[in-house]
């Protein structure tokens, strides 16, 4: 061998040695960790099937190291990244390993490869984004595939026609954020937290995946149910429809199978069978299991697998004939926590499902019946998990764009604030339509960003009809909706009865304790501060005392506690922001709240 040879052999072998070894990512510090900051997952975070009611068995989760870089709005694609995130988790999170601001000058660009099954060829492939905060762009294999506006609804974009035909495929997605320098929903952000607002999210914060479907699929599907007829119908929307498409429903409860109909997918009813009606209920969130079969041309071509619950939740009058929320034709008076869904390592991401369920869980056994999320919108497995659990939801609408007094007209939207606001809405309504656990829509929060009142109510109950509305919870009423709700900080009161509303508290409480070594800063605050346990219990027992008298007269319906945890600044939880004391015995609260 020649000598020069020998010496290029040679520094090939050396090479990787002589070069500065990749940095290993790992996530950033957290200021405040919870019990599963440590045990999340780097390569499969949120393992979890994003989709609970309607599932098929093949896909392909996305979640895990990705590329990143953030760079000013008009600039293309890194050409070199600043290293690497984990997905799900916002680009502000230590979860994430960034922990950065982003600005509404820049875009926080992501880039990953993947490789599809060989079993699927032949068939459509979706990409799906649970939720990305606010305006995401995708690439895939360098073709543009489709842009989405909206921070809180999932969306997805048939990548088919941008694959190649075999080997590693590339996808890359640019999001860009305007937080509350823009009039779009987003609830708490904004970009300099302080006081009742928040640290920001930007970017991918739930699941990313792939899905393999066939040419003819099911999209979507909606169930109403009608409990005095024992009825149940359930609409469904498909690709490439043909004119003899039909769907078959196949209904199983305990496992054992009590129904099978076929029918157009325009509207499919029956009947369930007297001695097979069992009612969902927060005391038995008894469900039926769904099996949905699309059929062209007389073959199946797609089967997914749903459930659903019988419930019914209305305006009735009681026998004092005041108006009452009545569920299930009966009424049930609803006692839950403000639910804002922020966490310390995730920010608006849960580290994990199981913290996720944590809070649900202690929520139940703290003796509440419903929780009011309020002003952000969940991922899918959320709502899931209220299903089974048995929670019922007050779900807000994310608040955005300006603000108005209690003694200010309905502010004036751009024809694009207006647009987007509905927009968002009304996917919100449509992604979460078949969970039996929410039972009311809430459309403004305080005043904010509120506009065109009885126009979004009528809005809201042209997309959903089964659910109850609460046009303004807060101090803004314009005696339109289903409820009268009004917050009163601390201590508890009632608006007047009405003659044709249910009313309700829709927040109180706020009573503050601060736990050394369980706080996101030094300085924190609540509504009324506690200086110790003992007194936050007696203070919470005098204030429910007050709440069962004002379930009488005038008739309240339901109340709100702010809130269930501590949340940066605020220290007024049930729970500190971490989830490591709960700050009352829960089995004390049990006892209270069962009264």
């Amino acid at each position: 061998m020649k000598r020069s040879s020998y010496l290029f052999l040679l520094f090939i072998f050396l090479l990787p040695g002589m070069l500065p070894a990749q940095e290993v990512w790992k996530p950033g510090e957290c200021p405040l960790p919870t019990p599963w900051s440590d045990s999340v997952s780097v390569d499969h975070p949120w393992p979890e099937y994003p989709r609970p009611q309607m599932v098929r068995k093949e896909w392909m989760n996305l979640n895990g190291l990705w590329d990143y870089g953030i760079r000013l709005q008009y600039k293309e694609q890194p050409w070199k990244w600043d290293g690497q995130i984990r997905v799900p988790y916002p680009v502000e999170s230590c979860l994430s390993g960034v922990q950065k601001r982003v600005d509404a000058d820049h875009v926080i660009w992501y880039h990953r490869t993947f490789t599809l099954p060989a079993a699927w060829q032949g068939q459509r492939i979706l990409l799906h984004v649970e939720a990305s905060d606010w305006e995401t762009k995708v690439w895939v294999n360098g073709r543009f595939a489709g842009m989405h506006q909206g921070g809180y609804d999932p969306f997805v974009f048939d990548i088919t026609d941008h694959l190649k035909p075999a080997g590693q495929q590339e996808v890359a997605m640019a999001v860009w954020d305007p937080t509350d320098q823009g009039t779009q929903p987003r609830g708490k952000q904004v970009i300099h937290p302080r006081g009742i607002w928040y640290t920001p999210t930007s970017g991918i914060w739930q699941t990313v995946w792939l899905e393999p479907v066939p040419e003819h699929h099911i999209r979507d599907y909606r169930i109403y149910t009608e409990i005095s007829r024992r009825e149940v119908t359930v609409v469904t929307s498909s690709a490439r429809p043909g004119p003899d498409d039909s769907v078959r429903i196949a209904v199983k409860y305990d496992g054992k199978e009590i129904a099978r109909h076929t029918g157009t997918p325009d509207s499919v009813t029956f009947d369930l069978p007297e001695q097979d009606l069992h009612l969902w209920s927060p005391a038995h969130p008894d469900l039926y299991d769904m099996e949905i079969t699309l059929l062209h041309n007389g073959k199946p071509v797609d089967r997914v697998e749903g459930y659903f619950g019988m419930r019914s939740i209305s305006l009735g009058k009681d026998r004092q004939g005041i108006v009452r929320m009545m569920f299930n034709e009966r009424f049930l008076f609803q006692n839950g926590p403000l639910d804002q869904g922020f966490w310390p390592d995730g920010i608006y991401t849960p580290p994990t499902e199981a913290a996720m369920k944590h809070d649900l869980g202690m929520i139940k056994k703290m003796g509440f019946n419903m929780l009011r999320k309020h002003v952000k919108v969940e991922s899918r497995r959320f709502y899931y998990w209220c299903d089974r659990m048995g929670l019922l939801v007050w779900q807000d609408m994310p608040s955005g764009d300006r603000y108005i007094r209690r003694d200010q007209p309905d502010i004036v939207r751009t024809e694009a604030s207006a647009r987007q606001f509905k927009q968002e809405l009304k996917q919100m309504i449509l992604t979460k339509f078949n969970h039996p656990s929410i039972i009311m829509w809430v459309a403004f929060n305080e005043g904010w960003g509120q506009f065109d009142t009885p126009g979004i109510v009528n809005f809201i109950g042209d997309l959903d009809p089964t659910r109850l509305i609460d046009a303004a919870s807060g101090w803004t009423d314009r005696g339109v909706g289903d409820v009268y709700d009004i917050h009163h900080y601390p201590d508890p009161k009632a608006p007047p009865a009405q003659k044709d509303r249910a009313i309700v508290l829709g927040e109180y409480g706020g009573l503050g304790l601060a736990v050394d070594g369980h706080t996101w800063v030094k300085k924190n605050w609540g509504y009324r501060k506690m200086n110790d346990v003992k007194q936050l219990q007696s203070r919470y027992s005098s204030y429910f005392r007050q709440i069962v008298k004002l379930r009488v007269k005038p008739g309240l319906s339901a109340c709100v506690y702010t809130q269930i945890t501590d949340v940066e600044t605020e220290t007024n939880g049930l729970m500190t922001y971490d989830r490591k004391v709960v700050k009352m015995d829960p089995a004390f609260l049990k006892k209270v709240n069962s009264r």
